[in-house]
């Protein structure tokens, strides 16, 4: 595989690629939703990339070659030598379609030489949890899929998404990748804690939680948040919960989206499980750089050779919490991988990868995703 790592800041600030990249085959591009809205960016990335499938999002803060930039898209080019790619997109137009979705998704791209499936989606029309099992539903057991819901900065006023098209909202998009040649794999760290009661989600619809233990769950929540509650849903991301399935103790972290102070309702990123229990998380600076780390070293000790290149996609309440040292959790996954290998990626309102680094993929908040791909050489 051959990689080419590009910036653009306009259409008179952009650098041509490199030769070999005009005959690029995927190329993964992220950035602000000003930058993604502007008019020319799809046919100068079109121009630049004439063959390639074109798919990218909005985010909270976009990972390049460069570390973390705000005004700049950047992206990734692929060209493939011994394996193939394919563009599976779908509009959709509100969170209950999210099931359905997924499962259309993974119809399209499922085939028996399928390897891995990288998605992006709208982050605020979407429930990505529903998405995630939409998908698996639809594909074998086994095959990695990873990546991220689009973001909008700490603003969460709309998200766009690209699929050889230009960015618009309310797009689900996946690029499946196939052949013996290529592997993907993903994995996810954390570093949250847990602290404070443990509470019993009473009463929920989907990713709307309404009750803890019988009260109401925004009257909880800023109970425990105290000054923080006057700058919610922002000063939320900081604040994510652990939720517990009793039965089997599974495990997932989920992050605020929106209040609604109306109905003393929260909305998150993923489902809310009506008996399992939930528990609010806080972290360090040190603690989530080395569970990014932790992640990331997993995955290079699992291939006899460095990848290819790496998408990283991480949560905008860990870009929130970590402040000035947000590049130190990407230099510690890059450290990790190797400091050649190209890194690309974004910081988002929600990270696809399997649980625990194995199986079915799920929706993660609060996560340091990372997925390595690579290609044996001809």
């Amino acid at each position: 595989m051959h990689t080419h790592s590009f910036k653009w800041n306009g259409p008179a600030h952009h650098g041509a690629p490199e030769p070999k990249a005009r005959d690029a085959d995927v190329v993964f591009y992220f950035g602000a939703r000003q930058a993604l809205a502007d008019r020319s960016l799809y046919p100068n990335l079109r121009t630049a990339f004439p063959k390639a499938i074109l798919t990218g999002c909005s985010t909270g803060g976009q990972i390049g070659s460069e570390g973390l930039s705000d005004g700049l898209v950047v992206g990734l080019a692929m060209s493939l030598e011994r394996s193939t790619a394919r563009l599976a997109r779908l509009p959709i137009s509100g969170p209950e379609n999210s099931f359905a979705a997924g499962a259309r998704i993974g119809s399209e791209l499922n085939a028996p030489d399928l390897a891995g499936i990288v998605v992006l989606t709208d982050g605020l029309r979407v429930n990505g949890g529903d998405l995630a099992a939409g998908i698996a539903s639809a594909i074998p057991s086994g095959i990695t899929v990873a990546g991220g819901m689009a973001g909008d900065g700490d603003r969460f006023e709309a998200t766009l998404v690209g699929a050889n098209c230009s960015p618009v909202g309310g797009i689900v998009a996946a690029v499946g990748f196939y052949g013996k040649h290529i592997t993907l794999n993903a994995k996810g760290g954390g570093g949250w804690s847990a602290f404070g009661p443990r509470r019993k989600i009473s009463r929920s619809t989907q990713n709307v939680l309404y009750e803890l233990d019988g009260k109401p769950a925004l009257e909880l929540y800023t109970k425990y948040l105290g000054a923080e509650a006057a700058q919610l849903p922002a000063s939320g991301l900081r604040f994510p919960m652990l939720i517990r399935d009793p039965g089997t103790d599974r495990e997932l972290i989920r992050t605020l989206l929106s209040v609604d102070r109306a109905t003393g309702s929260i909305t998150f990123a993923g489902n809310m499980p009506v008996g399992w229990t939930a528990q609010l998380m806080r972290a360090s600076s040190e603690k989530l750089c080395d569970a990014a780390s932790l992640a990331a070293r997993d995955l290079r000790d699992q291939g006899s050779t460095a990848p290819d290149a790496a998408l990283l996609v991480s949560c905008i309440g860990r870009r929130m919490f970590l402040g000035q040292r947000t590049d130190d959790e990407i230099e510690a996954v890059r450290d990790s991988l190797g400091g050649s290998v190209p890194v690309f990626g974004f910081y988002s309102y929600g990270e696809f990868a399997p649980l625990a680094g194995a199986g079915q993929v799920e929706l993660h908040n609060q996560t340091m995703t990372v997925m390595t791909i690579t290609e044996e050489c001809g």
